[in-house]
């Protein structure tokens, strides 16, 4: 059983922070969420809701970026050369350039159990806290369809219709704090360091707690089993 610890080390070298860059802008980077290296290293998990504010890069000298600390604190910034979208399960696969980078493994979800210990590492605010990695842990409380019946019908807008149309789907309800950046995060064993879901703060809530206020306790992650069929298109 590795130590927890050690555990979290090698997850922060694979968590990248997801932003915009743009050479005559001050800051140049602008944060947009959190993603982790996956695949042959060359590649960038996250949420597709994360990089929906991104300009296209044909109009416009803002260009999608990740960006990583070293230990010494300068930021490397590598651009987006691609990107592949599941917009039915919020996630997004980035393609970077350079050299490739440590991936993340990628466990199996199915397996996953209520009460079992998991971690997020990411970047809370990252806007305004800068590109630290920060660990949160705690239990999977849940396994839980995706979306809860609406109360009324006047609440089904075109989008509400089409992720219900896909079916509820089973998400990992998280006893964890998680906070806006960290969005896209990689949600792992605390023992194997193996990825099981995608942290997600915008799309699940939406569906599940649209009627009350959203409890800062509480946050959702999407199966990885979701990012491996992405992954394999």
């Amino acid at each position: 059983m590795a130590d927890f610890p050690d555990t979290v080390a090698q997850v922060k070298r694979s968590v990248v922070a997801v932003g915009t860059f743009m050479p005559s802008r001050n800051p140049q980077f602008r944060f947009l969420g959190t993603g982790f290296v996956v695949g042959d290293g060359k590649q960038v998990a996250t949420n597709a809701h994360v990089i929906a504010a991104a300009p296209d890069s044909r109009s416009s000298d803002e260009r999608l970026v990740v960006a990583q600390q070293s230990s010494s604190g300068r930021a490397s910034v590598r651009p987006v050369e691609r990107d592949e979208r599941d917009p039915d399960h919020d996630l997004a696969v980035l393609w970077i350039g350079g050299a490739p980078m440590t991936p993340l493994r990628l466990g199996d979800s199915e397996t996953a159990r209520d009460g079992q210990d998991v971690a997020l590492t990411g970047f809370p605010l990252g806007a305004s806290m800068g590109i630290v990695p920060v660990t949160h842990r705690g239990i999977i409380a849940a396994i839980t369809p995706v979306g809860q019946p609406l109360p009324s019908a006047s609440q089904l807008d075109s989008s509400v219709v089409r992720r219900l149309s896909v079916g509820r789907y089973p998400v990992f309800q998280l006893d964890i704090v998680s906070y806006p950046g960290n969005s896209g995060s990689p949600l792992y064993d605390v023992n194997s360091g193996e990825v099981l879901g995608v942290l997600n703060m915008v799309f699940i809530k939406g569906m599940k707690e649209n009627a009350i206020s959203s409890p800062s306790g509480i946050s959702y992650a999407i199966p990885v089993s979701h990012l491996k069929a992405l992954l394999a298109r």
